[in-house]
């Protein structure tokens, strides 16, 4: 067993660690202050192809693997979370459901340009009274001749309402079962389609230069062909795109965990109290070291649960494992950077002010810390 990056997967994050500390560091603390989506960011990564990394080159894509999008995501994470869910939320949750099950002609269609970052697409599952409740799904899609007819509503739907969104692809209820409960498919509905509509973006406590909205669909058409994949498989679907995400999303933690890291170590040797650095502190030494110590051990969770993924074995409690640790640990990271920095770590213009309103929503996103404890205890058989 061996945790070593190979040269490929090295280079990659050296090259994206210069990008988040050159490009991403000096404007993201403005966006964020003002609620401002980052364009011209998102648009550098997108030459860079990192919107393209984990799909094929026929489709535009690098050609690359989903460990690599991991590395990306957590070297962004050290600098900038509202940036680093960005490229999550297009990637895992935009671009992959129609990679996975996409037509060849849907994948004609949508995946060079959201592979190249010049379109974003968003997953539209959560909807507002439910939540971790995802088969409670009450948006409807009916057949009309060629069309679906699709009202409902869904809700904290990232990537959604920028600019260069391209479509949203929705879960809805398209019939019952024979055993009596619902049928749920998945449906491409592109930006601007009649009957679509974005509500104004939240007014959030992190990731405040990320794009999230409520959804809604009022007799909202589009064509029966934008159906993705089989019908009555959606929700199957959705729980195979969920189990990747949160590879990701522990991915994106570990890099905020270690971001925390970063910082109080610099922080720590810059910051003199009684005629010395605080740094030279036992007990801000131990406060450091316990955190390099979890941020070290999340990132080997959601490395061994990459490589099972990878290697076509099952990963779903790993998965689990990755990101219920990984969020946990970043929360931790984000309270003590800013113990730390006492009275600076409370205010904006210190990185870790920021890292400490990101990091709650990770254990709320993409599956609650519960919801990851459900799925670990139904894998072991309880």
């Amino acid at each position: 067993m061996d945790f070593r990056l190979s040269e490929e997967h090295e280079a990659l994050r050296a090259s994206v660690r210069e990008f988040a500390r050159e490009v991403v560091a000096p404007v993201i603390a403005e966006h964020y202050e003002q609620h401002t989506f980052p364009y011209d960011v998102i648009r550098q990564m997108g030459k860079m192809g990192l919107f393209g990394l984990p799909f094929p080159e026929e489709h535009g894509g690098m050609g690359g693997d989903y460990f690599a999008l991991c590395l990306v995501l957590e070297e962004l994470a050290r600098v900038d979370s509202s940036v680093a869910i960005t490229l999550e939320a297009a990637v895992s949750l935009g671009a992959m459901p129609i990679h996975r099950f996409g037509t060849d002609e849907q994948k004609a269609q949508w995946l060079p340009k959201l592979c190249s970052g010049e379109a974003l697409a968003a997953f539209g599952l959560t909807e507002p009274g439910f939540g971790s409740d995802a088969g409670g799904t009450q948006t409807r899609a009916v057949l009309d001749g060629d069309e679906w007819v699709i009202n409902g509503s869904k809700a904290f739907i990232t990537n959604s309402g920028t600019d260069i969104t391209a479509l949203v692809t929705v879960t809805a209820v398209t019939g019952t079962n024979p055993d009596g409960s619902k049928e749920l498919s998945t449906i491409i509905v592109p930006t601007g389609t009649p009957g679509f509509a974005v509500a104004p973006g939240y007014s959030k406590v992190g990731w405040t230069a990320s794009d999230t909205h409520e959804l809604t669909f009022d007799d909202c058409r589009v064509p029966a062909a934008y159906l993705l994949g089989e019908r009555g498989r959606g929700f199957a679907q959705f729980l195979r795109i969920l189990d990747e995400g949160r590879i990701a999303i522990a991915a994106l933690a570990v890099g905020l965990a270690q971001g925390c890291v970063d910082e109080s170590i610099k922080y720590a040797k810059e910051r003199h109290a009684f005629g010395r650095p605080i740094g030279a502190n036992q007990a801000i030494q131990f406060k450091i070291a316990d955190m390099e110590l979890k941020a070290h051990t999340a990132r080997l969770a959601y490395y061994d649960a990459a490589a099972r993924m990878l290697a076509g074995e099952p990963f779903k409690r790993q998965a689990a494992i990755a990101k219920l640790h990984a969020s946990t640990i970043a929360v931790d990271n984000a309270r003590e950077a800013t113990q730390i920095h006492g009275g600076y770590g409370f205010m904006n213009e210190y990185p870790v002010a920021r890292f400490w309103r990101d990091s709650k929503i990770l254990e709320i996103g993409e599956g609650t810390s519960e919801v990851q404890r459900m799925i670990i205890a139904r894998d072991l058989g309880l």
